[in-house]
């Protein structure tokens, strides 16, 4: 007998199972929504269907009787211009002080404990400070996502570079190669798909740090948006921005993982050895 733990669905059955819980969700909220709406039309709470794709076509086709934009396309552009420039920041700042950190002992030591410290303050909680200091305009939200995500990605790639076979860097050495060598030959290339690997895993964390920047001090964006219209109970709105947010995540984690399986086969074949790149 099979044991539950040692069965591997098939193709389709793979697609079917993936398809189940969102096609459940689905049908659990188109139950709610009729029930609430037969009780009272005017509710919303839970907006059918047509009303928030009415919505979402007056955000994303019309134009702004105000500003003349098309609302959710400038909204989306601001965010991923924010998101993008911070975790690109973090990830620069992560990548050159993990690497020298795990590399260099000199580093490591003046590095790690101030890496351990500063990973553990919240983000969120010297929002203000960025605000007073740096003021309430794009570079503060760049800042804050980066100050999100930098420690840890530092981190992960100083535990990395750490886990590097010792017989390697003996044998760059032994042929002539000094601190500076190996880290541009050795480590570097080893390390710039593990950065990759930090970036998709606080993609996450990044886009939390990005609507709570935007919900506060902002005059578009995603998290702007949803904050703007919650007096209006506008769920129609609220709902569908959410969806939003959920799909471009999901799209810059998977842009990121085929970048890295682009760019590094062999890291690929590496962590999914039963698959090609």
């Amino acid at each position: 007998m099979t044991r539950l733990m040692n069965r591997r669905p098939g193709r389709v059955s793979a697609l079917l199972l993936t398809a189940l819980p969102f096609v459940l969700l689905v049908f659990a909220y188109q139950s709610a929504s009729s029930i609430r709406l037969a009780e009272n039309p005017q509710d919303r709470l839970l907006p059918a269907f047509s009303t928030m794709a009415d919505a979402m076509k007056r955000m994303a086709i019309e134009p702004d009787r105000r500003t003349g934009e098309r609302l959710l396309i400038a909204d989306t552009k601001a965010s991923l211009v924010r998101l993008a420039s911070g975790v690109a920041l973090g990830a620069l700042f992560g990548l050159l002080v993990g690497v020298l950190a795990g590399l260099l002992p000199t580093a490591g030591s003046a590095l790690s404990p101030f890496l351990a410290a500063f990973a553990m303050v919240p983000p969120l909680s010297i929002l203000p400070i960025l605000f007073i200091t740096l003021g309430i305009d794009e570079l503060s939200k760049i800042v804050l996502i980066a100050i999100g995500v930098g420690p840890f990605i530092a981190r992960d790639l100083e535990a990395r570079v750490r886990e590097l076979p010792t017989e390697e860097l003996i044998k760059a050495q032994t042929l002539g190669a000094g601190s500076w060598l190996t880290l541009w030959r050795i480590v570097l290339p080893q390390m710039l798909p593990r950065l990759l690997d930090a970036i998709r895993l606080s993609l996450g964390a990044a886009w939390l740090f990005l609507i709570a920047a935007e919900a506060i001090a902002a005059t578009e964006g995603l998290g702007y948006r949803i904050f703007l219209v919650r007096r209006y109970l506008a769920m129609d709105i609220i709902l569908p921005y959410v969806l939003c947010i959920t799909a471009l995540a999901w799209l810059t984690d998977f842009a990121v993982r085929r970048l890295s399986r682009l760019l590094f086969p062999w890291y690929a074949l590496q962590v999914e050895p039963g698959r090609n790149a």
